[in-house]
């Protein structure tokens, strides 16, 4: 029986939205399976956050995580969900994707943005995850996502999950 795992980088805190400043107390990626959640977190304070996730960026950072799943050999299925850090996926995500061999697996990428769309993210998980099969992603606005569940829906079916 195949086996979906969602993983997932989400920010709450001080957050870009439609051109202004909100706090959230959680990030836009929900999912209820596993975090991939930084040792030491960027700034609650977006402004400084972007700074932190740019330095991370230029510097081909890896941040250590809080935990890690023993394995993936169980899913056949990943749902990749991260918000747009750069025209990119947070280093966090990669220090995820980097631990583990995707050969032979399926990753649907979910980004969440305010208008940058996937940027550079499917490439960089091409390019990360040689050996799996990378399906065309889904960009949400990071505004919009608590009205995204129809999108959501739309795009799993079509992937075969729903």
């Amino acid at each position: 029986m195949a086996k979906t795992l969602i993983a997932y980088f989400s920010r709450a805190d001080e957050n870009y939205f439609a051109g202004a400043m909100r706090y959230v107390k959680v990030g836009n990626t929900p999912a209820d399976t596993f975090k991939i959640e930084m040792e030491t977190p960027y700034s609650p304070v977006y402004m400084t956050c972007i700074d932190e996730a740019k330095k991370d960026l230029r510097a081909k950072a890896r941040p250590a995580l809080v935990s890690m799943p023993d394995s993936i050999d169980e899913y056949d299925t990943i749902v990749l969900a991260y918000p747009n850090y750069w025209g990119t996926m947070p280093m966090a995500v990669f220090t995820f994707l980097e631990a583990f061999d995707f050969t032979g697996k399926t990753i649907l990428p979910l980004c969440t943005n305010e208008g940058s769309g996937m940027g550079s993210s499917e490439r960089d998980i091409k390019r990360t995850c040689p050996g799996a099969t990378v399906k065309s992603g889904l960009p949400i606005t990071g505004s919009n996502a608590a009205d995204s569940m129809s999108s959501v829906k739309r795009w799993l079916s079509a992937n075969g999950l729903l």
